[in-house]
Formats: C-alpha cells, sequence, structure tokens
C-alpha cells in the first residue's frame, strides 16, 4: 500500500509505504463501537455527588411522635422529602464507569479506525510537523493549504512536541502523542494529520515493535534495579 506524502504547502513530494497489517484489516464496526464505548467510559470521571440521608447535617431525634397529633408521621429532619434533606437516587462520586478492554481487541479498532480513515482519504501524511514560528496563525495557513477545513486530530511525536504551541489555542485541533493516539481520538475527528516518523511509530506500535528509544529506556531501568539490589 502506498500513500502521498505533502509538505506544509500542500504539494506532493514523494510516497510511502503503509503495512496492510494496519491500514487493510477487515472492519467490524459491533467491536470497533465497543472500543470507542469503553474509551469514552473510562475518560468519564465521577465528579457529581449529592448528599444522602446519612450524609446532611441534623438531629436524629424523631421531629414528634408518631401518633395523635394529626401530622404526616416522619422520622427524620434529613428525610428526602423534606426540605434541606437528603437527595433520594443522585449521583454519586463512588460510582465507578470503567469498563475493561482487552489489549489486543483494542489494537484491532485502533487498526480499523485507521483503516476507515485511509479509505475515506481523511489521513494528511506530511514530510515533517515542523513549522518556522510557532504562530497560531501560521499554523491556519497551513492547514488551509493542506485542504483541512474540519476537526482534526494532530499526531506528533517527542520531537515534533513544539507543533502543539502554534495549534493548541484553535478549538477544532486536537494534539495527540502518537503513543497515546486512541480510537476517540480517531473517530471524533474529520482528519487525522501525521508526519512520516509518526507513521513508523503507529506502525511498530501497532504490530507489537519495540522502539531503539524504549529499548535504550528498558535497559536503563534493569541497571538501576541491579544497583539497588
Amino acid at each position: 500500500m502506498k500513500a502521498e506524502v505533502k509538505n506544509l504547502q500542500g504539494k506532493k513530494v514523494g510516497d510511502i509505504t503503509l503495512s496492510q497489517d494496519v491500514f487493510d484489516v477487515k472492519i467490524n464496526e459491533e467491536l470497533l463501537h465497543g472500543v470507542y464505548v469503553a474509551q469514552n467510559a473510562n475518560k468519564r470521571q465521577s465528579t457529581a455527588h449529592t448528599k444522602t440521608l446519612s450524609d446532611r447535617a441534623g438531629s436524629t431525634r424523631k421531629p414528634w411522635k408518631q401518633k395523635g397529633t394529626g401530622r404526616a408521621r416522619t422520622g427524620s429532619v434529613r428525610n428526602p422529602i423534606w426540605r434541606k434533606g437528603g437527595v433520594t437516587f443522585g449521583p454519586s462520586n463512588e460510582k465507578n464507569y470503567k469498563q475493561k478492554i482487552n489489549k489486543k481487541v483494542a489494537k484491532q479498532a485502533f487498526c480499523m479506525a485507521l483503516t476507515g480513515k485511509l479509505a475515506a482519504g481523511e489521513i494528511v501524511i506530511v514530510d515533517e510537523l515542523n513549522v518556522s514560528e510557532n504562530k497560531t496563525k501560521e499554523f491556519v495557513s497551513v492547514m488551509n493549504l493542506l485542504g483541512i477545513n474540519k476537526k482534526a486530530v494532530v499526531a506528533f511525536v517527542e520531537e515534533e512536541r513544539e507543533i502543539t504551541l502554534a495549534s493548541r489555542n484553535l478549538e477544532e485541533m486536537t494534539n495527540a502523542l502518537v503513543a497515546n493516539l486512541n480510537v476517540v481520538n480517531i473517530l471524533n475527528n474529520k482528519f487525522l494529520v501525521i508526519s512520516k516518523k509518526g507513521i513508523e511509530v503507529l506502525e511498530s506500535r501497532c504490530l507489537g515493535q519495540v522502539s531503539e528509544e524504549k529499548k535504550k529506556k528498558r535497559r536503563l531501568r534493569i541497571n538501576k534495579l541491579r544497583r539497588t539490589i
């Protein structure tokens, strides 16, 4: 498989060979949808919280006796039907929205999302993600030259991190490290902008290959552990 590579002026400067195991897989929409829902749920935070009867402040004494007053029976001033009482069936910060995703399934869904984007012509590969000045105005002009006029995710590698200085102010642009790119990032945006270096990292990640940088870090961790022992 081949795809064209553009420069930041929007002109074709060459082609790149893409792995069929990453960009040409069979799409299972049910599996892809399940992973998308699970990853969205895993980002959800349990911040909304209401106080129940046991959380409210107030006396535990029965307001009045059970019978003989002609009033409705009640047992607590913290009763949910009373003003300033507890809340019934309200949201709780103890609720857990996490969903387990099998690693192999997540990888399959990721490749499916990339396959769909490539088939739709919505992956824009550039020779390098590096603007002369990290200015938002310049980045907008580059996106216009590349024909990107809708929501896009800019996937960068560590050496290209400075591109975020120019794109982070744009509401329709999402910045993501290639190593952290996921199904939600891809499907929530119309375009995926990535460099040739990013494609290499992406393919090595999907094919299970360990980069030299990761190998080096792993060796350093092992040596550090050996010294402590």
